[in-house]
């Protein structure tokens, strides 16, 4: 917890310039389900305003269909065969959350703009319903695939230790709902939180079971989310109000290898600070969402 380390594998995998995407980890019990296995409505409709950050690349065009091309969570990544959802496909690099229907908030190692050298915004698509239950990756649907126009507001700042962005997409998005997000004040400690994402480039899993643990600083509050890398970027939502209270951005060690040579998820019994330290959050109230979406009455 004591420094900032790249999304384990997943990173180095994509060769991004991240610095700040600190891995995430499972706490007691692992909480992460597919979306049509949330026994919650209302997360599965949040689960709508989802999308999966794959490298464009990984899209290809073959005859009149459009495929993505990914190995599995165990092919990518190397987990035991006992790991959950070692057979599901592990594609995306980042997650993202629609708060208009051409704004998407994610995390700031996740996009950093062209002025300070990233080309993320360029190089990645976002992929709305990358789910289990629905996912052809033999016959993707291009009209649920957006790109990046442009980056609105961006953060990373290992000091401060804020990071996150906001991006516009090619085109608005018309057949969701976006969320909605804490437009002042904190939440309070000990507060219960969903995330939402890609943990390890999975296909979306919804993670409940959590809540709000050090909400000292005034850029970021910690949890016990169970998060991985991949979920960088996800919408963490208060249960109570439905609102987004923040990005999920860092955290501790994903996974650990065993004496097989394959890896396995790292578990935490709890936070402390000699252990598992908390998955970060950045506040959603530090992103400039209200001026973007002020410019643009419509919305």
């Amino acid at each position: 917890m004591l420094k900032f380390t790249s999304c384990l594998m997943l990173v180095a995998a994509l060769s991004t310039t991240s610095a700040y995407a600190r891995t995430k980890v499972i706490y007691g019990a692992d909480n992460r389900v597919d979306v049509a296995d949330s026994v919650n409505f209302q997360f599965q409709d949040y689960a709508q305003s989802t999308a999966a950050m794959i490298e464009k690349s990984k899209l290809v065009k073959k005859e009149d269909r459009l495929t993505l091309s990914t190995g599995t969570l165990q092919e990518e990544f190397n987990v035991c065969t006992t790991e959950r959802f070692y057979d599901q496909p592990a594609a995306a690099y980042c997650s993202g959350f629609l708060v208009a229907p051409d704004l998407l908030v994610t995390a700031g190692h996740c996009v950093i703009p062209a002025a300070m050298g990233g080309d993320q915004c360029e190089r990645f698509s976002w992929v709305f319903d990358y789910r289990s239950d629905v996912l052809d990756l033999e016959n993707m649907d291009d009209s649920k695939i957006y790109n990046c126009a442009e980056v609105l507001h961006h953060e990373l700042d290992s000091e401060k230790r804020s990071d996150f962005a906001l991006i516009r997409l090619d085109r608005p998005v018309s057949d969701r709902p976006f969320l909605n997000f804490r437009k002042e004040g904190k939440v309070e400690t000990g507060s219960e939180l969903v995330v939402i994402g890609h943990p390890s480039g999975l296909p979306t899993k919804i993670s409940d079971g959590a809540t709000v643990q050090d909400n000292s600083s005034e850029q970021f509050f910690t949890s016990d989310l169970d998060t991985y890398g991949g979920n960088s970027g996800s919408a963490v939502i208060n249960v109570s109000t439905g609102e987004v209270e923040g990005i999920l951005v860092r955290g501790a060690t994903d996974y650990v290898r065993t004496q097989e040579g394959c890896i396995v998820s790292n578990r935490c019994s709890s936070i402390s600070p000699f252990g598992c330290g908390g998955e970060g959050v950045s506040r959603i109230t530090l992103v400039d969402i209200l001026s973007h979406l002020q410019t643009n009455p419509e919305k």
